[in-house]
């Protein structure tokens, strides 16, 4: 096999479709708000529910990590842990 014909078929494996955040927003309970919604749902939220096996159980510990009022760290400081290492990784989320 060509390295193109590889490289085709490894992109298109690679694939996922995002839900847009309107079938976000239609999925959402009525009256239930979203807890990172800037105006926009962003795309990381989105890209976990297209793998419920894992996307659940990560945004699960991530509600506990961020969300758990059992903590030495403020909600603030663990923002700031958040975003400072996203940075460090050249991660938009």
């Amino acid at each position: 096999m060509s390295a193109a014909k590889m490289h085709e078929r490894t992109a298109r494996e690679a694939w996922v479709a995002i839900p847009s955040e309107a079938e976000v927003r239609a999925q959402m309970p009525p009256g239930r708000v979203y807890t990172y919604d800037f105006g926009f749902l962003p795309a990381m939220g989105r890209l976990l529910r297209t793998h419920p096996r894992i996307g659940g159980p990560f945004m699960a510990l991530m509600n506990e990590i961020m969300w758990t009022a059992e903590s030495c760290l403020s909600r603030g400081e663990r923002e700031m842990i958040a975003g400072v290492t996203a940075a460090a990784q050249a991660c938009h989320y």
